[in-house]
Formats: structure tokens, sequence, C-alpha cells
């Protein structure tokens, strides 16, 4: 799934920004892949990537690892046999801000070299 969400630059926000309303949201969320990513409670994303063996899994994790490390946005990231599970927000802000989407549309690239077929 390309996305030019994906090529948008992480912004670092202040602490003076509110997190983003599902107004807000609404457009990012439709360019990141909906089989994977759900809003939860307005608050956080939540993406949960299927793979074919775990080796695959855990080299997707250390891809995210490190756009993570690049982008200093840092996801929870759960690795299991066969999924990777995904939960990102912005702690600054306690919510959901454009670069979560920007991290989200990166990893659903980067899962296209793994998704099972």
């Amino acid at each position: 799934m390309a996305s030019s969400l994906a090529d948008a630059e992480c912004e670092a926000c202040t602490s003076e920004d509110e997190p983003l309303t599902e107004t807000e949201y609404a457009e990012y969320l439709a360019e990141i892949d909906d089989d994977v990513w759900d809003v939860v409670d307005g608050h956080h994303l939540e993406g949960v990537y299927p793979f074919e063996n775990f080796r695959d899994a855990l080299e997707f994790t250390y891809e995210i690892g490190e756009l993570a490390e690049r982008e200093w946005h840092h996801p929870d990231i759960q690795l299991e046999w066969g999924e990777v599970r995904v939960e990102m927000w912005t702690h600054k802000i306690d919510g959901l801000h454009k670069t979560d989407f920007v991290m989200a549309a990166r990893m659903d690239r980067i899962h296209e070299g793994y998704a099972p077929e």
C-alpha cells in the first residue's frame, strides 16, 4: 500500500499541541492499511501485521525498530510467531498526532516486502 503519507516528514510536536480529533485524523486513517490499523478510544493506533513465519516477523520488527530510532518516535512492539503487534501514540500530548499516522504508513510500506501471499 503506497501512501503519500509515508513520504511526509515526521514532525515533532510540542506540549502545547492538542491530540487530533476524530475528524482531524480521519483523512490520515484513510491512508494507512485498514486491515492492519485501528484507532482505539480515539487515543492510540493499534496494528497487527501478519507473517508466514517467525523469521520474517523478526526482521520486520528490526526494521521498524530502526525506523523508530531514526525518527525518535518509538511504538510498543510485540513479536509473536506469525504476527507483530504495534501500539503507538504521541506520549507528549497523550494522544494521536499526524506523526503517528506517518509512522504507520511507513510501517505499511516496509510490510509490503513481507506480506503473506
